[in-house]
């Protein structure tokens, strides 16, 4: 009698089966991924115009005026002028906020994801500038943030339009028109 000796292993189907499993986990693993690294990003936005905002007011408050831009908009990206990031915002940085912060998605040269800041001297706005991968849902989520001039409803000094492209945080409601 011939003994057959036994082979070890797995067959066709039972690495498929397994390949097909790992694939699965791997598909729902990036999607939660890529929602937490995407709320990651807008938590960070929120942070950063919160603390321009505190800085500014530190600023007024030690100088009876906010740092005027001469009518144009002053960003870090092309289209207002690529300004250096201590120079956004001028004589800001370093005094009353350590640095410049940057939008996690900023693209200067095609002028997306800036932080946009504007002001006469007695009031200001700060904008956060046609986010990448924003859709109208995602400014939705921060209505308090939506800037009234940049929301595509027919009112420019209230959010009245559901098609937003910008957060604004702003000093007074008469800066919220601009």
């Amino acid at each position: 009698m011939i003994k057959r000796e036994s082979k070890k292993g797995f067959t066709l189907i039972e690495l498929l089966v397994v390949i097909a499993i790992i694939a699965i986990l791997s598909a729902i693993g990036l999607v939660v991924f890529s929602g937490a690294q995407k709320s990651g990003r807008i938590a960070k936005r929120i942070q950063d115009l919160k603390a321009i905002q505190t800085a500014l007011e530190i600023y007024y408050s030690v100088n009876k005026s906010y740092p005027t831009t001469s009518g144009s908009g002053r960003s870090e990206c092309a289209t207002w002028g690529s300004h250096p990031p201590e120079n956004v915002i001028p004589g800001l940085t370093p005094t009353y906020m350590i640095a410049f912060p940057a939008d996690p998605s900023m693209d200067k040269s095609a002028s997306t994801s800036c932080y946009l800041y504007l002001s006469n001297g007695v009031d200001y706005k700060i904008l956060d500038h046609t986010i990448s991968g924003f859709t109208s849902a995602d400014y939705q989520n921060q209505r308090n943030l939506i800037d009234p001039n940049r929301d595509g409803g027919v009112n420019g000094c209230i959010v009245d339009g559901t098609a937003p492209w910008a957060w604004a945080i702003y000093s007074s409601p008469t800066s919220a028109c601009w």
